[in-house]
C-alpha cells in the first residue's frame, strides 16, 4: 500500500532515560520552558526559569484562529469536476458467481444424462450430457491442476481430474460426473464461505468517501477527489458526513462515530486538536479538519493493508501442513497405481483393478486436511479485525493460544497516561476552591503534565483561572505567577521554603499520600501555605475486569515498569496484578521478559510500542497500545489495539485458543474420515460416487467448524468474562514536589 511499509521493530525510546512513570528518575521541569515552546492559545513562550516576564493583558488570543465551520461552512460547494480517482474495480457477476453456475450446468447436465439412461434413449444423447457435465465441472479443475503441475506440483485438482477421466474410461460417465459435481459444488461453497472471512476488508474499503470538499484560499468550498488532498489542506465535513481522510480539527465541535476504526462503542467528542480518521461519522456539528496524511497513508488505509497480509499469512500448522501436502499427494497417485497393478498379479479383472484405484484416489485425496487450519484463521482475523483488533499475521492466532504470561507496562497501558488530581488538602482557613484556584492561577500557562491536571480539575469544578501579570517557571521546583500585587505559587517543598512557607505543617499529610504513591504539589499565596493537591496516573477503564480475565483464562499477569516501586504497587494493587518488577529500564525489561519466559512459558507483552520497544520484539507475541494516535505501534507489535480498550485482551486470547483447538479438530477429523474412506475402499465396499460424498462433504463440514471463529464475541465481564511471587522493587523515593511523568 501506498505511504505504508512494515518496518523493523524499532528500539526507539519515548524518553531518553527510559522510564514509562510519572516519577522515575528525579525532577521534570514543571513548564516546558527550556524548549520555548508556545502555550495552548498563542501568546508568549512560557519563561525561562528564574526569571519573570511580562505576559499580555486580556486571554491569550489564538493567533490566526479558524472560523467554525458551522458558521463559514455555509458557503455552497462549488461544482468542481473531481479528479480521476483509481477505483478499486468491484467484480462482475461472472467473477463472483461462476463457480456456482458451473456447478449448476454440471448438476442439469448429470441428471439429464442419469434420465436418458434411464428412459433407453440413444448413448449418444446421454453422452452429449455428461461431456457438457465434464466440461462445466471439471473445466477449472482442470486448469489450476495443469497450472500447478507446470510448477512441479500435484494438487487436489489435478487428482479430481484424473479420477473422473478414469471414469469415463472405464464407462462409468455417471460416476464421473457426479464426481465432478460435488467436486464443484465443495469449491462454490468453500469460496463462498471463504469469502465472509474477507468482507471486514471490503466493509472497510468502502467507508471512505470517495470526494471532499476542500476550502479554497478565499474562503469557499470546491469538491475535489480525495487523492487529490495534500498534506496541510483544509476540508469541511458536515453532520451526517462521512470524514475522507485523517486529519486534525482545526474549527468547530461534534462527536465522531469511530466504531469502524477503533471498536469503540459510543461517539467520541471532537474539538479543535483532535485528531481524527478517515471512514469515521461526523454526527452532530460541522467540522473544519487541516490534513494530516496523505491518502494513501490513513489509518484506515492501514488496517485494510495489514488486514489482508494477515489473511494471506500462514499459521505454523498451515505452513507445516503445507509442505507435507506435495509429498502427500505425490504418495497418493503413486499408491493409487499400485491399487491399480498388483491385483492384477493376483487375478484380478483389470477394469475392477482400476476403478478401485480411483476410488481410493479420490477418498485419500488431502482436501481436508488442507482446508483445516486456513479456515479457522482466516476467520479469527477477520472477526478480530471487525473489533478493533488487528493481528498481523495468521502465524499470530497459534502463538497467542500458546502463551502462559501476560507481562503489562504500567504507563498508557494499564493506566491512562494522564495524571489527575485526586486530593484536594486545604490547610488553616484556606477551603479546597481556593487551593485549586490558586494552583490553577500559577499554572495556567504551564504545559506540564501535572500542570494539565491541575487545570483539568479546577475546569471541573467551575473555576477559570484570572490573567497573570507576569510568571516564573524554575524547573525541578515549581511555577510562581504575579497577578494583583500578590505571587501564587505551586511547586515542591523547598518551592515552598524559598517562598516564605513550611512545608512542614502539612507533613504528615504528605507522608500518607507519598505512601499511596502520589505525587505531591505545595500550594500558596506569598509565605501563606494554602494546602497541598495529590496527583496520580489512574488506572484504564476496564483494567482491572480484564486481569481478571485473563487470570480466568489460566494466563499469568505480570506487571514490568520504569515507574517508582511504591507507584507501581498501587496500581498493581488496584488492577489485581501481584507480580510486580519496578525501575526497569527497557533493556531490564527485556531481561525480565527472557526471564518470564525462561520460568512460566511463553510471554506477550502488552505495551506503548514506543520505549517498550525492546521487550515487544523479544516477547513471544508482541500487543500494542495506542495505534489510534502512533504509528510506531503499527510497525512495533504482532498484534494492534486500535481503540487501546485493554479489555479486548481476553477476548483476543480466548479467539485464538478457540481458533487452535478447532485447527486440530478439523485435522482429527479429516484423517479420521480418510482413514475410514480408505478403509471401506481397500475392502471393496466403497463406490466412486460415494468415496466423492464422503471426501467433499468433509472438507465442507471442516471448513464450515473453522468458520464458526467469526461468530465469536466477548465475554461480557459481568458473565464473569471468558473462562477457560512479588518481583523485587527499588528502595522507596520521596514522592513528595513536582517531578516528571
Amino acid at each position: 500500500m501506498a505511504g505504508f511499509t512494515a518496518l523493523p521493530r524499532s528500539l526507539a525510546h519515548r524518553r531518553a532515560d527510559g522510564q514509562d512513570g510519572p516519577a522515575a528518575h528525579g525532577p521534570t521541569p514543571p513548564a516546558e520552558a527550556a524548549g520555548g515552546a508556545v502555550p495552548p492559545g498563542g501568546g508568549q513562550p512560557p519563561a525561562s526559569p528564574g526569571r519573570f516576564v511580562r505576559v499580555p493583558d486580556g486571554p491569550a488570543a489564538a493567533a490566526g484562529s479558524t472560523p467554525s465551520p458551522s458558521a463559514t461552512g455555509t458557503a455552497a460547494p462549488t461544482a468542481v469536476e473531481p479528479a480521476p480517482r483509481a477505483i478499486r474495480r468491484e467484480p462482475g457477476f461472472w467473477e463472483r458467481h461462476h463457480l456456482a453456475v458451473l456447478t449448476a450446468v454440471t448438476l442439469l447436465a448429470t441428471l439429464a444424462g442419469w434420465v436418458a439412461e434411464r428412459l433407453q434413449a440413444p448413448a449418444a444423447v446421454s453422452l452429449f450430457f455428461y461431456g457438457i457435465a465434464y466440461l462445466a465441472g471439471g473445466t477449472p479443475a482442470a486448469i489450476a491442476g495443469l497450472q500447478a503441475l507446470r510448477q512441479r506440483v500435484i494438487d487436489v485438482d489435478l487428482l479430481m481430474v484424473l479420477a473422473a477421466l478414469g471414469a469415463a474410461a472405464l464407462g462409468a460417465w455417471e460416476e464421473g460426473a457426479a464426481l465432478l459435481f460435488l467436486f464443484s459444488l465443495s469449491n462454490a461453497l468453500q469460496a463462498y464461505a471463504m469469502d465472509r472471512t474477507r468482507q471486514a476488508i471490503r466493509a472497510l474499503m468502502d467507508l471512505a468517501p470517495e470526494t471532499a470538499h476542500r476550502r479554497r484560499p478565499d474562503g469557499g468550498l470546491e469538491e475535489v477527489a480525495v487523492e487529490a488532498l495534500a498534506v496541510g489542506d483544509r476540508i469541511v465535513v458536515r453532520p451526517g458526513e462521512r470524514i475522507p481522510i485523517d486529519g486534525r480539527v482545526v474549527g468547530g465541535r461534534s462527536s465522531v462515530d469511530q466504531a469502524a476504526i477503533t471498536g469503540e462503542s459510543v461517539p467520541v467528542a471532537k474539538g479543535p486538536g483532535d485528531e481524527v480518521f478517515a471512514g469515521t461519522m461526523n454526527q452532530l456539528g460541522a467540522l473544519e479538519i487541516e490534513v494530516t496524511k496523505p491518502a494513501g497513508d490513513t489509518m484506515l488505509a492501514r488496517i485494510v493493508a495489514l488486514v489482508q497480509a494477515a489473511q494471506e499469512d500462514r499459521s505454523r500448522t498451515q505452513r507445516v501442513i503445507d509442505r507435507i501436502e506435495q509429498v502427500y499427494a505425490t504418495a497418493v497417485v503413486g499408491i493409487a497405481a499400485l491399487a491399480a497393478t498388483l491385483p492384477l498379479l493376483w487375478g484380478a479383472e483389470p477394469q475392477q483393478a482400476v476403478y478401485r484405484a480411483l476410488v481410493l484416489m479420490v477418498v485419500a485425496s488431502p482436501c481436508a486436511v488442507a482446508i483445516s487450519a486456513p479456515a479457522p484463521v482466516l476467520a479469527a482475523v477477520a472477526n478480530a479485525a471487525r473489533r478493533g483488533v488487528l493481528l498481523k499475521g495468521g502465524r499470530y492466532v497459534e502463538e497467542l493460544a500458546a502463551v502462559k504470561v501476560v507481562a503489562f507496562d504500567k504507563t498508557g497501558t494499564l493506566t491512562l497516561g494522564r495524571p489527575r488530581v485526586t486530593d484536594v488538602v486545604p490547610l488553616g482557613d484556606a477551603d479546597r476552591r481556593e487551593v485549586l484556584e490558586a494552583a490553577a492561577l500559577a499554572e495556567r500557562l504551564s504545559e506540564h503534565p501535572l500542570a494539565r491536571a491541575v487545570l483539568e480539575a479546577a475546569a471541573a469544578e467551575g473555576i477559570r483561572p484570572h490573567d497573570a501579570d507576569e510568571v516564573r517557571a524554575e524547573p525541578g521546583y515549581g511555577v510562581a505567577a504575579r497577578a494583583g500585587g500578590r505571587v501564587t505559587w505551586a511547586g515542591n517543598g523547598d518551592f515552598a521554603r524559598r517562598h516564605g512557607a513550611d512545608p512542614g505543617a502539612a507533613q504528615a499529610v504528605v507522608d500518607e499520600l507519598a505512601r499511596q504513591g502520589k505525587t505531591v504539589l505545595f500550594v500558596g499565596v506569598g509565605s501563606r501555605l494554602l494546602g497541598c493537591i495529590a496527583v496520580q496516573d489512574v488506572p484504564r477503564p476496564g483494567a482491572r475486569e480484564a486481569v481478571a480475565a485473563l487470570r480466568r483464562l489460566g494466563l499469568i499477569p505480570v506487571m514490568l515498569t520504569g515507574d517508582r516501586p511504591e507507584v507501581a504497587t498501587v496500581i498493581a494493587r488496584q488492577v489485581g496484578i501481584t507480580e510486580v518488577r519496578a525501575g526497569l529500564l527497557p533493556e531490564a525489561k527485556l531481561r525480565a521478559v527472557e526471564e518470564l519466559s525462561r520460568t512460566l512459558g511463553p510471554v506477550a507483552m502488552v505495551g506503548d510500542g514506543v520505549n517498550d520497544a525492546p521487550a515487544l520484539a523479544r516477547a513471544r507475541v508482541g500487543i500494542a497500545m495506542g495505534a489510534a494516535g502512533t504509528d510506531v505501534a503499527l510497525e512495533t507489535a504482532d498484534v494492534v489495539l486500535v481503540s487501546d480498550e485493554i479489555e479486548k485482551l481476553p477476548f483476543v486470547f480466548d479467539l485464538a485458543r478457540r481458533a487452535t483447538r478447532t485447527i486440530w479438530q478439523n485435522l482429527a477429523f479429516a484423517l479420521g474420515v480418510i482413514a475410514a474412506l480408505v478403509t471401506w475402499t481397500l475392502a471393496g465396499r466403497l463406490e466412486l460416487a460415494l468415496g466423492v460424498l464422503g471426501h467433499e462433504g468433509s472438507t465442507v463440514l471442516a471448513m464450515l467448524n473453522g468458520l464458526r471463529m467469526l461468530a465469536v464475541r466477548p465475554a461480557p465481564f459481568g458473565d464473569g468474562g471468558p473462562r477457560g511471587a512479588e518481583g523485587r522493587a527499588r528502595a522507596p523515593e520521596p514522592a513528595a514536589g513536582r517531578t516528571g511523568t
